[in-house]
């Protein structure tokens, strides 16, 4: 770590979380950002802050580190992979406080495909098999077919991202089939990834979250998954956890701080679609950047659409049947959400038959 790049200054570390409403996914993302100063040098300030629903917002915590002396600011974002969040919506936040009180801010990688998260992930799938083999009787890995979910967003770049993950993991572990699906935005959604894959022929899948933190995406992929088991009861469908703060996972946002401070700051999205063009959002090149979250910049986690009991179209949980009554599908939608006054490219799959619409026909 070059001495010369931190002569004088005082760093201070900002992690930048997507936030929730739901309380436990706040709660995780807040033990990750306590136990991430461990790995840093000990005269950094570490500060977390949330882009929406969740309080503190990230300008508090900017705040907080301009208070205790910070002249420079690491920001990284507490997210797995790059899409309009950490593309568009943090760096807008951070540029206009960067430009409001004179101080330098640099802007990290997201945590990306990495040895470290596909151990991290690994961990998490060998856990599942183990108290399934456990539980229910042994089944070889080639004979069990994994199905990994990750979020799903309106930019290809993360998406392909989480098939790279899957296929990592598939060929490391010696899976007999993996399929991957997503929690919304994008296809296929979970039910109709986990009902294609019930028609494969494998007695045991496991369904691996690809997330962070727990919360309303969480309960809909555990909430699917258990829909489509008792409809093919034949099948072990086994759930596995998500990733939370794994060691693996502190080790690589840590790096991903420190890295800035390199002689060689790695490069930052180089599929992404806002620079250059990618097949099907070639219209998308050079978009202005600009975040649309200030209308939900610290409501909290209890704010209205934050539970099922608010809801008259899921009865378990949050199915994203909300959504589809949208004017607009730009990829980023809440369970309640309302219309934002601001545009961004309609998603060109949103009408897709194994996407969104697809819990239609679910009756939720």
């Amino acid at each position: 770590m070059p001495a010369k790049h931190t002569d004088n200054q005082k760093i201070g570390v900002m992690i930048c979380g997507h936030g929730s409403r739901a309380q436990a996914a706040v709660d995780e993302f807040a033990v990750l950002a306590e136990k991430l100063p461990a790995l840093l040098p000990d005269n950094w300030e570490t500060e977390y802050g949330y882009l929406e629903f969740a309080n503190p917002v990230i300008r508090d915590g900017l705040d907080r580190l301009r208070e205790k002396g910070c002249t420079r600011i690491l920001a990284v974002p507490g997210m797995l992979f790059a899409a309009m969040h950490s593309k568009n919506d943090i760096p807008t936040v951070l540029n206009t406080y960067a430009r409001r009180h004179g101080i330098r801010i640099t802007y990290g990688r997201e945590l990306g495909v990495d040895p470290k998260m596909l151990a991290a992930a690994g961990d998490r799938v060998r856990a599942a098999v183990a108290q399934a083999n456990a539980e229910l009787g042994e089944i070889p890995l080639s004979e069990t077919c994994l199905a990994v979910i990750g979020r799903g967003a309106s930019d290809p770049d993360a998406n392909a991202n989480v098939a790279k993950i899957a296929r990592m993991l598939w060929e490391g572990m010696g899976f007999g089939w993996c399929e991957v699906g997503y929690s919304g935005v994008t296809f296929p959604l979970v039910e109709p990834t986990l009902e294609h894959v019930a028609r494969l022929g494998y007695r045991r899948v496991i369904v691996f979250p690809y997330f962070l933190f727990t919360g309303i995406l969480i309960d809909r992929i555990y909430g699917f998954t258990d829909r489509v088991a008792a409809r093919h009861p034949g099948i072990e469908f086994v759930k596995a956890g998500y990733l939370s703060d794994h060691p693996k996972v502190l080790e690589t946002f840590a790096e991903r701080i420190t890295e800035q401070i390199g002689e060689m700051v790695p490069p930052t999205c180089g599929t992404c679609k806002y620079r250059t063009q990618v097949l099907g959002f070639e219209a998308e090149v050079g978009a202005v950047q600009e975040s649309h979250h200030h209308h939900v910049e610290g409501q909290g986690a209890s704010a209205p659409g934050s539970n099922v009991t608010d809801c008259s179209l899921c009865e378990d949980f949050c199915t994203g049947e909300c959504r589809l009554d949208m004017v607009h599908h730009h990829g980023h939608h809440h369970h309640g959400d309302h219309d934002h006054h601001h545009h961004h490219p309609e998603y060109p799959h949103a009408k897709h038959p194994l996407g969104p619409e697809s819990v239609r026909k679910a009756g939720a």
